[in-house]
């Protein structure tokens, strides 16, 4: 080995040097030397670097073959949700973000609820699995799998897995479907506790509950038909049937008749075939009801309205056809005869009233339908002669009480109604008697009798201008009426009067003269054209044999008196 120096401007001699001239390529042992410094200056070089000298960079791997079918499977393995594509794959991220995503979504979905997943989280999941799938391929176009080695393999484990989402939208259907199932019998289950606690209350109360159970039978019924809660609906509605017609069961007739009534309307709203024979079970049960709460309404007072007949009219109208329609008249007749037997007894007032009453309301029931019509206006005819009889036993009763004023309007009103009563003749004269106790208590002490005329003899003079009638009760009862007298007045004082009435010789009085029986007598004398500002009065009279006894009539200017 030799070494040398080639050198510009200095050196050892003029271009020699120990050993052989370098060659003209510069050849020779070791690396070239380097090229002059620019400018053609001289000087030593740098000295080589210590240590082997560098190695050359490796030349870049080739890339992967593409393989589209392997990217195929690859997609179809992240369709699945769970990222397999980018597990095979080794991309760690990519699988990362697949589970997060379809975590995100089950977060979102489960538990399955009737209305399902909504629109925007279902779209978006299905872009999101269409986003790793084509990503996947793309990344899986150059890259390996570690599992399975072979492409075709691998796009049938893709296809198997995608049984994965099929079989999970299966297992959410039925989810969905159970919880469809679950929320239908819970919305059953509240409607039969609506009917339960409906059925405690009052109708009127619990109607709307009623109605809102209702409600939801027809629609569990028209709405969701094959439903395990739809199925049960036609057993539910006869638990519905029975508990509004509680009151019925119960007996209690007319708190019966509006539920029963709103039975009726059932059919409107729910089908028949979920009916079945319930949409004819509130009829009878209704007549019935009419029919009992009608007849106790018999002896209560007449509607006010000409057209409301009661429930007995609505019975005859509704159910004219029915076994209770045609009880009615039968009915209606018995009452009569039964409260009639009462007018002897110790109310015949109230007796008498309850008889007219029945005698109004069987007048007004609408028999035409029923056939019952003129059977009932015989009823009424009937109570018509009762009600005759019971008002004279009215009049007589109060009278024998002590009810004068009663007993007087009651026997002034049979008197003018009844002209042809065989007990009018009587009644004008307890009639009488009373009107003199309404003065003299004691004048009512004893029923008059018809007995007439006496020993004592009794001359009544008017010294009045106004007529007079005269009444008298004692051992007999009558009156009498004496007429004004044109040419009298009334007199300024009592004393006056006392002096001077019914003595004038030059006046032309009224006279009228009584035989009575001796004993105690009770008079009243009351005016008659002058009725509205005069006030009768009465007094008592003991009348003994062997006298002749006079009563004049006179009129103070103010009070009136006689």
């Amino acid at each position: 080995m030799s070494w040398s120096q080639q050198g510009g401007n200095g050196g050892y001699g003029g271009g020699g040097g120990f050993g052989p001239p370098p060659p003209p390529d510069g050849g020779g042992f070791g690396p070239p030397p380097p090229p002059p410094p620019p400018g053609g200056g001289g000087g030593f070089p740098p000295p080589p670097p210590f240590g082997p000298p560098p190695m050359p960079a490796a030349p870049p791997a080739p890339r992967e073959p593409a393989d589209p079918l392997r990217a195929i499977a690859v997609g179809v393995l992240n369709l699945s949700g769970l990222g397999i594509g980018y597990l095979l794959t080794r991309r760690w991220i990519g699988f990362a973000v697949a589970l997060i995503g379809t975590g995100v979504f089950l977060v979102s979905a489960l538990p399955a609820d009737p209305d399902g997943v909504s629109g925007g989280v279902l779209v978006s999941y299905l872009v999101f699995l269409v986003l790793t799938a084509l990503h996947g391929a793309l990344r899986g176009l150059r890259t390996r799998m570690s599992f399975p080695p072979q492409a075709p393999l691998a796009l049938l484990l893709g296809l198997v897995l995608l049984a994965v989402p099929a079989g999970a939208v299966v297992y959410y259907d039925g989810a969905k479907d159970d919880a469809t199932q679950k929320m239908l019998l819970d919305r059953l289950d509240k409607a039969d506790q609506l009917v339960q606690a409906a059925k405690a209350k009052p109708f009127a109360s619990a109607k709307s509950d009623y109605s809102s159970a209702l409600g939801s039978y027809q629609d569990l019924d028209s709405k969701h038909p094959g439903s395990k809660a739809a199925k049960q609906v036609p057993d539910r509605l006869q638990t519905f049937y029975t508990a509004v017609g509680t009151p019925y069961d119960q007996k209690k007739f007319c708190d019966a008749i509006e539920p029963l009534k709103y039975l009726r309307t059932v059919p409107q709203h729910i089908d028949g075939k979920a009916l079945g024979s319930l949409a004819g079970w509130p009829d009878d049960r209704l007549a019935t009801s009419l029919y009992e709460c009608g007849m106790t309404e018999l002896t209560s007072p007449a509607p006010d309205s000409a057209s409301d007949t009661g429930k007995l009219g609505e019975l005859l109208t509704t159910f004219p056809k029915s076994p209770q329609a045609a009880k009615v008249e039968p009915a209606v007749r018995a009452n009569i005869d039964a409260t009639a037997k009462g007018l002897g007894g110790s109310d015949p007032c109230g007796t008498t009233e309850k008889l007219r009453t029945l005698g109004t309301n069987a007048a007004a029931l609408p028999g035409d339908k029923a056939g019952v019509a003129d059977a009932l206006k015989a009823d009424s005819q009937r109570v018509d002669g009762y009600v005759e009889t019971g008002t004279y036993n009215c009049g007589l009763s109060q009278y024998k009480s002590g009810n004068f004023d009663d007993a007087l309007t009651t026997l002034n009103g049979f008197t003018g109604k009844y002209p042809h009563d065989k007990h009018r003749p009587l009644a004008l004269k307890i009639a009488i008697a009373a009107e003199i106790a309404t003065k003299v208590p004691a004048a009512g002490k004893k029923v008059p009798t018809m007995g007439s005329g006496g020993s004592i003899s009794v001359t009544f003079t008017n010294d009045s201008p106004d007529a007079v009638e005269i009444l008298y009760t004692g051992p007999v009862t009558g009156s009498f009426t004496l007429k004004g007298c044109s040419s009298c007045s009334r007199y300024s004082s009592e004393s006056l009067a006392q002096s001077l009435a019914c003595k004038a010789t030059n006046k032309n009085y009224a006279k009228r003269t009584l035989h009575l029986p001796t004993g105690t007598s009770y008079i009243m004398q009351k005016p008659i054209d002058d009725a509205d500002s005069a006030t009768p009065i009465a007094d008592t009279h003991q009348f003994k044999s062997g006298y002749i006894y006079t009563e004049c009539a006179y009129v103070l200017e103010s009070p009136f008196s006689f």
